[in-house]
């Protein structure tokens, strides 16, 4: 996706989206874990560009909230701490998220928009330190979990 390291980037215009707040929680997340300052990159795109992405690297149609895109596998993870570890120094990837779908999902759960981009910048963080929701037995949402509370996010 080739973003600048360690920036939210705004490529879409269907949704107004605040960038400064998610780039001041992106800081929150990589203090709280001990992350380099350009570890990641977030761009925030439309539908139809996420839609492809999701069919091209998920064989799944039409788009999704968030894809996560490691700049390297760190293996299995392990714990949080030990991921980081072995994930200091390095640019671990980007972060695709689309504003259209997250505000769906944020009306259906009870949220606001930038509550929401706040939880999948996180949920998408986590993916790129080698966690999957998917086929971990939840400990990706237990580490979820509690980042959120410790970074005030419902």
């Amino acid at each position: 996706m080739a973003v600048p390291q360690g920036v939210i980037e705004n490529r879409q215009r269907g949704v107004r989206v605040e960038i400064g707040p998610l780039e001041e929680f992106l800081q929150k997340i990589k203090g709280e874990i001990g992350l380099g300052p350009e570890c990641v990159a977030v761009r925030l795109i439309g539908d139809a560009e996420m839609a492809r992405l999701n069919e091209t690297y998920r064989r799944k149609k039409g788009p999704t909230d968030v894809l996560s895109f490691p700049s390297e596998a760190l293996g299995k993870a392990r714990s949080l701490v030990q991921q980081v570890k072995k994930a200091r120094g390095t640019f671990l990837g980007d972060i695709a998220i689309t504003p259209t779908v997250a505000r769906r999902n944020a009306k259906a759960l009870g949220r606001r928009l930038p509550e929401e981009l706040k939880v999948l910048i996180l949920h998408g963080v986590l993916h790129l330190l080698g966690y999957d929701h998917e086929t971990d037995r939840g400990e990706m949402e237990r580490i979820e979990g509690r980042l959120r509370r410790k970074l005030g996010i419902v």
